[in-house]
């Protein structure tokens, strides 16, 4: 049976305000990343790496093996670090509290890492041509001059992202990407708990029931329940799937 499509529409990120400390602070992520031992060749500023966009009429696959969930995770974070360009270009951002506008360019920094990380170790360890290629977003139901839809979206959005990294990572084969994957996960839950703590109200949110077992382990799900998940939100528009994933 074949697997469920995701739809993801066009909203270009906007280079961020402070441009070249960002784009340093990027380029010390890749090379923090790289400690890894993966062959990563960093944050560059060059389209080597770039995919060709998909002909029309046809579809990319996700691939299979660790190239398939590399390209998984890539897609997550393209969509978490467009959404948080949005969010750094809309009138909330812009006036929020200081504790909260730190925690959103933070959140925004990291992601933008992560999705160029991700780019660049697929990029080093397949075939131009099996690099997921740039996605398309559609945030138009987001109204990023709100508080409460922001922070609402955002919520949704990491605690996503640890339950994708927490259901994915018994996928990986390879040790290396393993170890990132647990590292990056990390980060996201630190996130999560971030958002839920300013933006719910109880005291224990940040580590609610809702997404802690009763084993007190963080909520894991497997690939298709979260691209399902993510494509019920409307905001993917380019069309992938993702038919030959491990299971």
């Amino acid at each position: 049976m074949e697997k469920p499509r995701i739809k993801v529409d066009a909203v270009t990120a906007k280079p961020s305000k402070n441009s070249n400390s960002r784009r340093k602070f990027l380029k010390m992520g890749g090379l923090a990343m790289a400690g890894s031992g993966l062959l990563l060749y960093g944050c560059s500023d060059d389209d080597d790496m770039n995919p060709d966009p998909m002909p029309p009429g046809e579809v990319f696959d996700l691939g299979s093996g660790d190239v398939g969930i590399l390209n998984y995770a890539y897609a997550l974070e393209q969509l978490e670090a467009a959404f948080y360009t949005n969010v750094l270009d809309g009138s909330y951002w812009a006036g929020a509290n200081a504790e909260e506008k730190r925690i959103l360019e933070d959140l925004y920094d990291h992601e933008v890492i992560h999705r160029e990380f991700f780019k660049a170790a697929i990029g080093a360890n397949a075939e131009v041509s099996q690099v997921l290629p740039e996605l398309e977003f559609d945030f138009s139901s987001v109204n990023f001059a709100d508080r409460d839809s922001v922070l609402g979206t955002a919520r949704v959005l990491e605690d996503t992202g640890v339950a994708a990294y927490n259901g994915a990572g018994r996928l990986l084969q390879t040790p290396d990407f393993l170890v990132i994957a647990g590292k990056i996960v990390s980060v996201e839950a630190r996130h999560a708990a971030a958002i839920r703590s300013i933006y719910l109200e109880s005291d224990t949110a940040f580590a609610g029931d809702d997404i802690i077992d009763s084993n007190g382990l963080d909520l894991a799900k497997d690939p298709q329940t979260i691209l399902s998940e993510v494509g019920n939100t409307g905001f993917v528009v380019t069309e992938f799937t993702a038919n030959n994933l491990p299971q």
